[in-house]
């Protein structure tokens, strides 16, 4: 079936059924990555680490996507306009690296502030995707402890900054499983739907 054959609102019922933690998986892996290299490497490496790590989120979610079932690059998948959204999504986070960049040249420690926010940002609109809460508390609870770590630990803010984001994805990886089992369990136990 093509994106012109359902409503916007089938479609984005169709990518709310889905599993949706092949991303936040990857993401997890990068910035442990980047945790660990910051307890070693000098300033140049750990900052060429982290643009590299960030970088990769979206490789490494499109392999751990096949592990999950979400197969991202399946090709008789129907094409949803969500994926699209989403993908466009990840796109914005890449393009902040423009501000991220400037500020990086000033202040190597400033890395992580920027990038750590500008890439949650896309937790906000997978929220509206979805409808549920748990992009906008990811959102909201990763920035504010991104400022905050990055302003207590000014000698380890690599460090500070990357253990905030692997919380802020240890505590979401389980809700979005969570609501994912709860939605296939409601659709399995009523397969009608609402009558």
């Amino acid at each position: 079936m093509t994106t012109s054959a359902r409503t916007l609102e089938e479609q984005r019922e169709e990518f709310t059924q889905r599993r949706l933690i092949a991303t936040p998986l990857a993401g997890l892996c990068a910035w442990t990555i980047v945790a660990v290299g910051s307890l070693f490497l000098p300033p140049v490496a750990i900052s060429l680490l982290l643009f590299g790590a960030t970088g990769s989120i979206i490789y490494l979610a499109l392999f751990i996507s096949r592990f999950t079932g979400e197969n991202f690059l399946a090709k008789d998948r129907p094409r949803n306009t969500f994926d699209a959204l989403f993908f466009y999504t990840m796109a914005m986070a890449v393009l902040v690296y423009a501000i991220a960049i400037p500020f990086f040249l000033r202040d190597y420690t400033s890395l992580p502030l920027t990038v750590g926010i500008l890439t949650g940002l896309m937790w906000l609109p997978t929220t509206w995707i979805i409808g549920h809460w748990v992009g906008v508390a990811h959102a909201v609870g990763r920035t504010a402890a991104i400022v905050v770590a990055w302003y207590l630990f000014p000698e380890h803010r690599f460090t500070a900054v990357s253990l905030v984001i692997i919380l802020a994805y240890v505590l979401t990886i389980p809700v979005l499983e969570l609501r994912w089992r709860r939605l296939h369990t409601s659709v399995s136990a009523n397969p009608a739907g609402p009558t």
